[in-house]
């Protein structure tokens, strides 16, 4: 599975264009505890076509759950995670997310209010060596296509500051953690939380970041 995977990853960078060559999917992961995890259904798509649209990338647009457990997660190289309460690992999923994250995968977790004290305990048994570090402004995320100053907030929820954490390995970033900005919600279809066209730009924009970022490192 490793293999895999790493012929994915090297597939999207082997050309003189980069990551915007070739036809790949995302994914969505799908976990248990109760939490939903299907919550945002248009986000990924949405973001998927903007990035289509201005960053000349090919993404499709079919984006399945994946379990995280399975060994279809492999066939991914983004994986996006989302919710508002509960999410547990058993401890064979926790492994299976490990070796996927050490093979090059990549994950994004976009807390959608609630998951906070949840996925912090859970991100322990993938990685009980390994803390969720917080990313300073100037880190290379923020500064790809589009030049932010650190997450934008999209949605306020309890008013604090949004925080982008991560957690690194042998100098790679392998899972970003935003947390009080709610991204994926401001890449929802405008009517579902009426949004503006400038907080949705800015979400579509971080998350155009984040995958570039996610494929050229």
């Amino acid at each position: 599975m490793r293999k895999l995977l790493y012929i994915l990853i090297i597939s999207l960078c082997a050309s003189s264009s980069g990551w915007a060559q070739g036809s790949y999917k995302l994914a969505v992961l799908k976990y248990s505890g109760g939490g939903d995890y299907y919550v945002n259904p248009t986000a990924l798509p949405n973001l998927i076509r903007f990035c289509n649209q201005n960053l000349a990338t090919t993404i499709s647009k079919d984006v399945p759950y994946v379990e995280v457990g399975s060994p279809d997660l492999f066939l991914y190289p983004f994986v996006h995670m989302t919710g508002h309460g509960n999410v547990v690992f058993s401890s064979t999923e926790a492994e299976n997310l490990r070796t996927y994250l050490l093979g090059g995968g990549f994950l994004h977790i976009d807390d959608n209010y609630g998951m906070d004290e949840f996925i912090r305990v859970e991100l322990k048994k993938v990685f009980p060596n390994n803390e969720l570090v917080e990313l300073p402004y100037d880190h290379e995320i923020f500064h790809q296509k589009y030049d932010f100053n650190g997450l934008p907030k999209i949605h306020e929820h309890d008013g604090k500051r949004p925080q982008a954490f991560g957690i690194i390995l042998n100098g790679r970033l392998v899972c970003l953690y935003t947390y009080e900005t709610d991204l994926s919600d401001g890449w929802e279809n405008q009517e579902v939380h009426n949004d503006s066209n400038e907080k949705r730009d800015l979400a579509l924009r971080m998350g155009a970041n984040i995958l570039m970022y996610a494929f050229m490192q």
